[in-house]
């Protein structure tokens, strides 16, 4: 009995400090400081930048807190995720419930949601496996470099072993989310992306200027002896008050002495004051930026536009095709050549890689131009196979683009980097100033140690 006092006494103490209760004060505060968040992040993969990488175990040191910062940033973005959101069509985009606590959505006042956004929030709400196989590649994506950097201090043979893993799991997660989604060409990142949020100081700064306009319109409605906004007053009298087909007038004075055509009834004799004249601090100007809150019902109107912007202005507020298309059918369904094109897509990082493997086994200084060709004819392959008819939509033909752009770090891969471009950037550093040339110096010790550091 004695021993059973203490550990009643403590558990209060111990179930305030609970990891779960931590986690959840954790996830409440991101939520509601989600700007400040976001600043602190960014701070902190700058140091990645800052860190010199020819010092020893520097870039190793480096890499790990650019990947640190990268998965606590993939931890804040699942936990907005919890939120559902709706398309600008009004489509409700998760078919599940989400778990608890519920926080406030990514998009910032006014903004819609993009269609990458749409279309990745629609498979993570509707496919627990998708969701956790796309957290699986993104984690991967976020460490590769670092686990690269880590084998390597234990040996050439170890660090391909690796990459080829890397690439291996890379592969198997692509092929299970073109299942999971039905044949659909994959996009990148298969996460939603964060929305960018409205600066605080802007916003403080509106509220402001909003409630010194509310104070003044306040001030002016109390002087003219009316709070609501001054409008003209109209008085319409009635048939049976008037004598003589006479009409009251709102500046006439109504009584017994005001003549013949003065208005007869059992009502008391008043006068209607002339309203005053409207003057433009009435009509306040409204922000570009911000919608105005009126004064007595407190509902907002809509921002105006900037003059010289009228037609972007107007082009944001129509609905698309896409806008109103379910998130499902923002991506077609792969069939045939289109389909074997998306295949090559997944696996060309993973024989580029098995085949870089071999080619250093056999030859170690100099690369051979085998594993450079392989890789670079399939993403070819893949380019010409794909569906370009017009049924293509929007969003599929983005996802091209960016895979358009990303070919080009192809010249900075395997044997183009070691035959043309490595005297190519070290023409371009010596003719640099001494400051810039340290910093694609020690870019340079990346490119030519690290396979993930310009992998596809």
């Amino acid at each position: 009995m004695a021993s059973a006092q203490p550990s009643a006494v403590n558990r209060p103490f111990g179930h305030r400090l609970s990891p779960a209760k931590w986690l959840s004060a954790y996830d409440g505060f991101i939520a509601k400081n989600l700007g400040q968040v976001s600043q602190i992040e960014s701070t902190l993969r700058s140091l990645t930048y800052i860190i010199p990488g020819r010092f020893r175990d520097a870039e190793i040191a480096s890499e790990a807190i650019h990947s640190g910062v990268q998965l606590l940033s993939l931890y804040h973005d699942l936990l907005l995720l919890r939120t559902p959101a709706k398309s600008p069509s009004g489509e409700n985009l998760s078919t599940e419930p989400m778990p608890a606590p519920k926080l406030p959505p990514p998009q910032g006042p006014g903004q819609a949601l993009s269609l990458h956004t749409r279309y990745t929030r629609y498979w993570i709400h509707k496919s627990q496996i998708y969701r956790r196989v796309a957290v699986v590649l993104q984690v991967v994506r976020c460490t590769e470099l670092l686990c690269e950097m880590t084998a390597k201090r234990r040996g050439e043979r170890l660090r391909w072993r690796v990459v080829i893993l890397i690439e291996a799991i890379k592969a198997i997660c692509n092929l299970l989310l073109l299942r999971v989604t039905r044949g659909r060409t994959l996009v990148s990142p298969v996460l939603p992306v964060r929305q960018p949020l409205p600066d605080a100081d802007d916003e403080e700064e509106d509220e402001d200027v909003e409630a010194e306009r509310d104070k003044e319109q306040y001030e002016l409605g109390r002087g003219q002896g009316n709070i609501e906004l001054n409008a003209p007053t109209m008085y319409i009298a009635d048939e049976g008050d008037c004598r003589n087909g006479a009409a009251a007038s709102p500046n006439a004075s109504v009584g017994p002495a005001s003549g013949e055509s003065a208005c007869i009834g059992e009502r008391p004799a008043f006068s209607i004051p002339p309203s005053p004249p409207l003057s433009e601090s009435c009509f306040p100007t409204l922000s570009h930026t911000k919608g105005w809150a009126m004064p007595r019902t407190k509902m907002s109107m809509p921002p105006l536009p900037q003059p010289d912007d009228i037609s972007s202005y107007l082009l944001s507020r129509v609905l698309t095709a896409d806008d109103i298309k379910p998130a499902s059918k923002l991506m077609n369904q792969l069939r045939g050549s289109a389909q074997v094109s998306e295949i090559l897509h997944i696996l060309a990082p993973l024989v580029f890689a098995i085949a870089l493997a071999r080619s250093r086994r056999n030859n170690e200084k100099r690369s051979s131009w085998t594993p450079w060709l392989a890789g670079l004819a399939m993403e070819c392959a893949a380019r010409q196979l794909r569906d370009h008819s017009l049924r293509t939509t929007s969003l599929e033909r983005e996802e091209w683009n960016r895979r358009g752009w990303a070919m080009g770090w192809w010249p900075m891969r395997g044997a183009s980097y070691e035959h043309v471009m490595k005297g190519v950037i070290g023409g371009v550093r010596s003719r640099m100033p001494s400051f810039l040339g340290g910093i694609i110096e020690d870019y340079e010790y990346l490119w030519e140690n690290y396979y993930f550091s310009t992998s596809p």
